[in-house]
C-alpha cells in the first residue's frame, strides 16, 4: 500500500508538469525501485526458441494436479454445476447465510475475468503463437476449471459472516484458518497477509488503472476524441464505479448480474455474425487451429511457441488459481460450500473455452494473422478490432462499447477483491471501507488520465504473485474439498438433498 501512497504523492508533486512528464516520472519510479519485482514474478526460462514464464507453469501444474485429484470434476459434475446455477438445489423455503445468489456470484466473478484478456490477450496470443495457440488455450482453460472448484469451495467453507449479515471471505481466510487447523498457524498467517497485500496492489493497478486507461484509449481511437481529456473519462468512470461499490456486495452483484450477460451477449453476437457470414471459412479455421497446435510452421518458437502462448493467455485470462474469484464466491447464499465450488468451475469454461475461442475464430477467419507470427504486425486489441472490421467497419462501435463495459465490470469486481483484502489487514468497519473506496476511485481517474508502462507491469506481477501464496495453501487444504464433495454427492444420491425445480 505504501507503494501506491507514494505514487499519489508523486502525481501531486508533478501535477504542474506536462502530461508526458508525469508519465515518465511515475514510470521511472516503478522501474527503478520495483522493476525487480515484476522481473522476478515473470521469470522465464528458454525452451527451444521460446521463453516459458515459470508463473504460468506454476498455475498449469496446479490445474493438472487438481484435475487428477478431484477425478476430472469439471467433466463428471458439469451438469450438476449448471443445475445449481439454475437454482434446482436451492430450497425456496429455507433461509441460507450469505448475500447473493449462485448466479450473481458467478457473474460477479466473471466480470473480473471476462474482459480485455478475451479481446487483447487472444489477439496477442495469435499474433505470436498463430492459430494453434487457441487449441492450447482451450485445453488449459478446461484444466483450470478444477482450480476454480477447489479455491471457491474453500472460500465459502472458511468465510466470516459479520453481525450485519455481510460476508468476508477468500484466500485470506482459508489460508489462515485452514492451515491453523492443520497445525500450520504461522505459515497460514504469512500466506494470508502476503496474499492480501498483493490483492490490494493488483486491484489498484491491473484491476483499476489499466482498465480505465484502455477504456479511454478505445474511446479516443474509435470516436476521434481529442487527447488530454482522459481525466474527464476517468471522472465519469469513477463516479459510476463509486455509485455501485458504495452499496457493498448486494449492489455490485445486482449490477454485474445484468452487465455481464449484456456485455458478453453483445460480444458473442458480434462474433457469431462474423462466423455466420463466413461459414465457408469455419472448417478451415478449425483445421488451422488444430494443425497449428502441433506443427506451428512459421510460428515464433515453433510448436513450443504456440503452446506457450496459449498457456500464457489462458492462465492470464481466467485467473484460475489466482484466488481472486474465491473472494466473490464467498458471499453466496449457501450452507454447502462445495455447491459454490461447482458453480465456479463454469467460469474458465465461459471465459476461455467459449469467449476466447470465439475471438480466435474471428481472427483466424479474417485472415488478419496469416503470419509472420512474431508480433511485428497487428497484435493485441488492434488485431482483434481489425478482424471484426473485416466483416463490417461499423463493428468498431459496438466493440468499443464492449471494451468500456468490460473495463467497468472488471473495476467493480476488483474493487470488491481489494476491499476484502483491505479490511482483512486493517479491520472491518464503515470508515475503513469508505477510505478504501475513495482511494480506489481516485486511481480510476489517474489510470484514465495517464499512460503507464512499469506501473502496469508491477500490478500485473502482484496479481500473479497472489497465485504463489494461494496455491501453496490449496495443496494443504484440497483434502477438505474432497471430503465436502464426497459428502454432498452422497447426500444427493441418498435423497437427503433434493431438487426443487
Amino acid at each position: 500500500m505504501i507503494v501506491y501512497i507514494r505514487l499519489i504523492a508523486l502525481l501531486l508533486m508533478a501535477s504542474s508538469s506536462a502530461h508526458a512528464g508525469i508519465d515518465e516520472t511515475v514510470d521511472a519510479f516503478f522501474n527503478d525501485y520495483l522493476g525487480w519485482f515484476a522481473s522476478l514474478i515473470f521469470t522465464s526460462v528458454p525452451i527451444g526458441e521460446a521463453n516459458f514464464p515459470l508463473i504460468a507453469g506454476w498455475l498449469l501444474i496446479a490445474a493438472l494436479i487438481f484435475t487428477l485429484y478431484f477425478g476430472f470434476v469439471q467433466f463428471s459434475k458439469f451438469k450438476l454445476a449448471v443445475d445449481i446455477v439454475r437454482g434446482k438445489y436451492t430450497d425456496p423455503n429455507h433461509q441460507e447465510e450469505g448475500e447473493i445468489s449462485h448466479f450473481q456470484a458467478l457473474t460477479t466473478a466473471l466480470s473480473g475475468t471476462v474482459g480485455l484478456g478475451n479481446i487483447a490477450g487472444v489477439g496477442a496470443a495469435l499474433a505470436i503463437g498463430g492459430p494453434g495457440a487457441t487449441f492450447w488455450m482451450i485445453l488449459v482453460g478446461i484444466f483450470g476449471m478444477a482450480s476454480k472448484f477447489c479455491e471457491c469451495t474453500l472460500g465459502v467453507k472458511y468465510r466470516t459472516i459479520l453481525p450485519s449479515g455481510a460476508v468476508s471471505g477468500g484466500p485470506m481466510y482459508y489460508l489462515s484458518r485452514g492451515l491453523e487447523e492443520r497445525g500450520l498457524k504461522g505459515l497460514g498467517k504469512f500466506l494470508a497477509v502476503a496474499f492480501a497485500v498483493m490483492t490490494i496492489l493488483g486491484a489498484l493497478g491491473g484491476g483499476n488503472m489499466f482498465q480505465g486507461n484502455q477504456a479511454n484509449a478505445m474511446l479516443v481511437s474509435t470516436f476521434g476524441l481529442p487527447d488530454g481529456y482522459g481525466w474527464v473519462v476517468g471522472v465519469i468512470l469513477a463516479g459510476f464505479v463509486f455509485s455501485v461499490i458504495i452499496g457493498g456486495m448486494p449492489s455490485i452483484a445486482s449490477v454485474t448480474s445484468r452487465l455481464v450477460p449484456l456485455m458478453a451477449g453483445i460480444y458473442i453476437a458480434m462474433a457469431l455474425v462474423v462466423i455466420l457470414t463466413n461459414t465457408d471459412q469455419v472448417g478451415p479455421a478449425f483445421a488451422a487451429i488444430y494443425n497449428g497446435a502441433f506443427s506451428a510452421e512459421g510460428v515464433a518458437g515453433g510448436f513450443i511457441g504456440a503452446l506457450i502462448q496459449g498457456l500464457k493467455r489462458a492462465t492470464f485470462s481466467n485467473e484460475a488459481g489466482v484466488g481472486s474469484a474465491a473472494i466473490a464466491h464467498s458471499a453466496v447464499k449457501t450452507n454447502e460450500p462445495v455447491t459454490e465450488g461447482l458453480v465456479a468451475l463454469l467460469e474458465p469454461f465461459i471465459d476461455t473455452v467459449i469467449i476466447c475461442t470465439l475471438t480466435a475464430l474471428v481472427i483466424t477467419i479474417s485472415g488478419m494473422n496469416s503470419g509472420p507470427f512474431d508480433g511485428s504486425g497487428l497484435t493485441g486489441v488492434n488485431l482483434t478490432a481489425a478482424a471484426f472490421q473485416e466483416t463490417a467497419d461499423w463493428f468498431k462501435y459496438p466493440l468499443a462499447i464492449a471494451v468500456v463495459m468490460f473495463a467497468i465490470s472488471t473495476m467493480i469486481s476488483w474493487s470488491y477483491y481489494g476491499l476484502k483484502a483491505w479490511t482483512y489487514l486493517f479491520g472491518e468497519g464503515r470508515i475503513n471501507e469508505i477510505i478504501y473506496k475513495i482511494i480506489f476511485c481516485v486511481f480510476v481517474v489517474i489510470g484514465a488520465s495517464i499512460s503507464f508502462g512499469a506501473v502496469i507491469d508491477f500490478s500485473d506481477a502482484a496479481i500473479f504473485a497472489m497465485s504463489i501464496f494461494n496455491i501453496i495453501g490449496l495443496y494443504f487444504l484440497m483434502p477438505k474439498v474432497k471430503d465436502e464433495l464426497a459428502s454432498f454427492v452422497s447426500r444427493i444420491r441418498s435423497g437427503e438433498i433434493k431438487k426443487f425445480k
